[in-house]
């Protein structure tokens, strides 16, 4: 009798307890995520992608998930805070002399009079070559000290420290992530959602320069051969056109990939991203880039910095019908009463819904 009275008031002790827990979680205040402004850089060209430098703040229209929102345009030219991420891996030995040569091309170019840069680099680390710094000559320094490392590459690793050190610099400047490296990561901790909140919250644009793996293979000194053992009478030559360098800039075995930003922020199962240089780029409204030599290299930064330097700043706070939306939130911008002309931006961002 005793005993069935203690498994009772047991029973008793322990359901109590769980109301009272119950109770407790349900006072537990819940936080939701919100976006306060959304900083918007438009690249307006023609069709033939002439750039358009001349247009008035009030002609841009920015639509938010369909209804438009008053947004202020920047005419100011901002200084720019950029961290240059490359990649220093054993993969990219080919290329990494071409790519330490562009430190005054950097200062010059995507810089500017009154911008900064920081240097970092990454294989199996993640190691800042250099802080913040006015001076091209540093930057230059920083370059010259990497040395090819490991075989891992911890790309997504590296986009997230460099969006930490953007979160430091001033309000007023342009943040800007300047990738060199190929299109996979490999090894890093980081999932591409992190690094997709980084860039988003800080407001952080992402332009990459794309080193082809199998132009680093082409150029990478290539092992003693060993002997074949078919004889030379009997091998057969592959069908087609051969692979030369240019052919292998030209080809691109990626397929029609889409960005899956709302798979991605909603933490879906078993997703694959092959290319997180395309997920961020088009996410941040930057652009993927390639080169093949050093003229390539030099091009392609050029046009970056031509690019961040003539860029419209749209920005605003999202309106209040708006705000009740969660999830992804498409971003369309447009000119008035000029349908020929093509704004690129940002093509949204993730928000969570309030609760009601």
């Amino acid at each position: 009798m005793v005993t069935i009275m203690r498994i009772v008031l047991s029973t008793f002790l322990l359901l109590s307890a769980f109301a009272n827990l119950q109770g407790q979680e349900s006072t537990i205040p819940s936080f939701v995520g919100e976006v306060k402004n959304v900083i918007a850089p438009t690249t307006v060209t023609f069709k033939d992608g002439l750039g358009v430098n001349d247009l008035k703040p009030h002609q841009f229209m920015l639509f938010d998930n369909g209804k438009e929102q008053s947004i202020r345009v920047d005419q100011q030219v901002m200084p720019i805070s950029i961290v240059v991420c490359v990649q220093s891996n054993s993969a990219v030995e080919p290329v990494l002399d071409k790519i330490k040569k562009m430190g005054p091309l950097l200062e010059a170019l995507v810089m500017g009079d009154s911008g900064e840069a920081a240097l970092i680099a990454f294989d199996g680390r993640v190691r800042v070559m250099e802080d913040f710094t006015h001076s091209g000559e540093k930057i230059q320094a920083a370059l010259n000290k990497i040395n090819p490392g490991g075989s891992t590459s911890r790309m997504v690793d590296s986009v997230v420290k460099a969006a930490d050190m953007l979160k430091t610099r001033p309000s007023g400047n342009r943040r800007v992530i300047l990738l060199i490296s190929e299109t996979q990561d490999k090894s890093s901790e980081a999932p591409v959602r992190e690094a997709l909140y980084a860039l988003q919250f800080q407001n952080i644009s992402l332009y990459s320069v794309n080193i082809n793996r199998l132009i680093g293979k082409l150029l990478a000194k290539a092992p003693p051969p060993r002997d074949s053992p078919i004889p030379l009478g009997a091998q057969h030559l592959p069908p087609g056109a051969a692979m030369t360098p240019q052919n292998a800039v030209n080809y691109s075995p990626q397929g029609n990939v889409l960005p899956v930003f709302a798979e991605i922020f909603k933490q879906v199962k078993y997703i694959f991203i092959d290319n997180p240089l395309e997920v961020f780029t088009k996410f941040t409204g930057g652009k993927e880039r390639s080169f093949l030599n050093q003229r390539d290299l030099e091009r392609v930064i050029a046009e970056i910095g031509e690019e961040l330097h003539s860029q419209y700043m749209l920005s605003y706070a999202p309106s209040e019908s708006v705000k009740m939306d969660g999830g992804y939130h498409e971003i369309k911008v447009a000119i008035r009463d000029h349908p020929e002309l093509i704004a690129r931006s940002r093509p949204g961002y993730w928000m969570a819904a309030r609760p009601k």
